[in-house]
């Protein structure tokens, strides 16, 4: 990381409002687990089929860092100077995640998946009810989508339910109805480069990033803060532009990470060569003379390690490694650059919490 954190007036090395959500997060917890809780017990009514849906979900959809809730929670705190944040505030936390995983059931049926963090998701864990066969993949796919049709529509029931003014909620569903728009575009975006549908060109990666994983990741969460925290218009739009940047520089440092992360935190740095994936490295490696020897290795689904590690070097040795660098840095200056403008649009303690995220890229290793 060559950039350097912009001092706020509220800066620390961590965000207090950052390190103190614990408390919430827990209550979070507890309020999909019981949403969990209750589906399954309606399950009763729908049969054996049903229970065993709800059951394998409860058991694999869950967990992870939990980024966007804490996102949340952290800038809502910071706005409003509370040292706890508890009713909407939690119950928007819960309904993001629960977005979070509605995503996460279908982008494993995009891309066929059936492992998730070490372990079986929800369509490998359904799969396994099978003999492995075509059938049991496809009773595996059926069951997350329509899990993941299910994780939508409560998030949408919880989003709705929450205690707010009139005005506050219809604002609150106009952004995360913009918000799985766009999630949905750079989903489709994703699977046209991969597939060849759109030419992968730079500018239409950064687009497909910014679209799927920046704006639900970043910009919903502080959105929703500052909605919930009745902030001005103009520091929402102003959450968001920044919320967009960290999330592009998270992903670009995704794609990083995905061919130069340490292999011993359990990131596989050659899937994303072996996969194909088209990222801001491969875009830039192609008008390079070190294409013609990455491109008969790249997505290879037999890449060895040995050439993985060959194209690691051109990658390296072609610029692309630091051109992505470049632009990652670059988004992260945006963040700061915000973190120390106008603190009628960015107040310091938001300014610190944003401070606090961008600065967590420095220390990532998967």
């Amino acid at each position: 990381m060559t950039i350097a954190p912009v001092p706020t007036a509220a800066a620390s090395v961590h965000s207090a409002a950052v390190m103190s959500v614990e408390a919430e997060m827990a209550q979070v917890t507890i309020t999909i687990d019981a949403l969990f809780a209750r589906k399954f017990a309606a399950s009763n009514a729908y049969g054996e089929q049903a229970r065993r849906l709800w059951e394998t979900a409860s058991q694999t959809v869950r967990g992870g860092k939990g980024v966007r809730p804490r996102v949340l929670l952290s800038a809502y705190k910071a706005l409003t100077g509370t040292t706890r944040a508890t009713g909407p505030a939690i119950e928007a936390a819960a309904a993001v995640e629960l977005l979070h995983y509605a995503f996460l059931l279908h982008d494993d049926v995009i891309d066929s998946d059936t492992v998730r963090r070490g372990r079986p998701n929800l369509l490998g864990a359904m799969a396994a009810d099978l003999e492995p066969s075509p059938r049991a993949a496809h009773w595996g796919s059926t069951a997350s989508i329509l899990m993941g049709d299910l994780v939508l529509s409560a998030a949408y029931q919880a989003f709705s339910r929450i205690d707010l003014p009139t005005e506050a909620r219809r604002r609150v569903l106009d952004v995360l109805d913009a918000t799985i728009d766009e999630t949905v575009v750079g989903e489709l975006m994703d699977v046209a480069l991969s597939d060849g549908v759109r030419t992968p060109s730079l500018s239409a990666i950064l687009d497909m990033a910014a679209n799927k994983t920046a704006t639900y990741t970043f910009e919903l969460p502080l959105r929703i803060a500052a909605i919930l925290a009745d902030a001005a218009e103009d520091t929402e739009q102003a959450l968001a532009k920044a919320g967009r940047q960290l999330g592009l520089a998270f992903q670009l440092d995704d794609d990083l990470l995905g061919v130069f992360g340490d292999s011993s935190y359990g990131k596989d740095t050659r899937s994303d060569l072996a996969e194909g994936k088209q990222t801001a490295l491969i875009a830039f490696a192609r008008h390079t003379d070190e294409w013609a020897e990455i491109e008969p290795l790249f997505g290879r689904a037999d890449l060895t390690e040995a050439e993985a590690f060959l194209v690691r070097g051109l990658l390296i040795q072609c610029g692309a490694k630091e051109k992505v660098e470049a632009l990652r840095d670059a988004a992260l200056a945006y963040v700061f650059d915000a973190c120390n403008s106008d603190p009628r649009l960015v107040p310091p303690a938001i300014a610190d919490v944003l401070n606090t995220f961008a600065t967590g890229l420095a220390g990532r290793r998967s």
